[in-house]
């Protein structure tokens, strides 16, 4: 899974960075989206799994990423997938993003995880990394007049769509 993550990461760095040749505009760009961030998350998550680095193998530690990157394939399948057409390393990277890792991590945890340790109270800490990236997105659309995604445009929807957008 680590490997997955790692690949989507690097083949999506590749085909950003063949478009500006910039190291610090390429992460600049990357960065600004969900996706990226949540793959992140999990090729970090998985890494230390693989590595037998006992504070990633939590169970709500793994519950937490599978709900992000669960999000991320839910977000992508019912609002964004056929928006653009890609091709070559950009559809390729794509695929891994968006439709591997949110149905392998998901999988690994229904299967390989011990639940027994999760509690009412994980929710709460799981909330705050995509409450995070939801300020994150709306500050940095802001500033820049661009919104990483069409569902939180502020500029083409108005803050109060945008809000509704956001709670659904």
């Amino acid at each position: 899974i680590a490997a997955i993550a790692w690949a989507g990461l690097a083949v999506q760095y590749i085909v950003v960075y063949q478009e500006n040749s910039s190291v610090l505009l390429t992460l600049w760009i990357l960065f600004a989206f969900f996706t990226i961030t949540t793959n992140l998350l999990v090729a970090v998550v998985f890494t230390g799994i693989a590595a037998n680095r006992t504070v990633f193998r939590f169970a709500w530690v793994v519950a937490g990423t599978m709900l992000s990157i669960l999000l991320v394939g839910v977000i992508y399948a019912l609002l964004l997938h056929g928006l653009t057409e890609l091709s070559g390393g950009s559809a390729v990277a794509n695929v891994l993003v968006h439709m591997v890792t949110p149905v392998v991590v998901p999988l690994f945890w229904i299967f390989f995880v011990d639940k027994g340790g999760l509690t009412w109270r994980h929710p709460f800490p799981w909330a705050i990394y995509p409450l995070a990236y939801l300020a994150y997105g709306l500050t940095r659309g802001a500033a820049t007049g661009k919104y990483p995604y069409p569902f939180m445009d502020v500029l083409s929807l108005g803050w109060e769509k945008t809000a509704i957008n956001s709670i659904w």
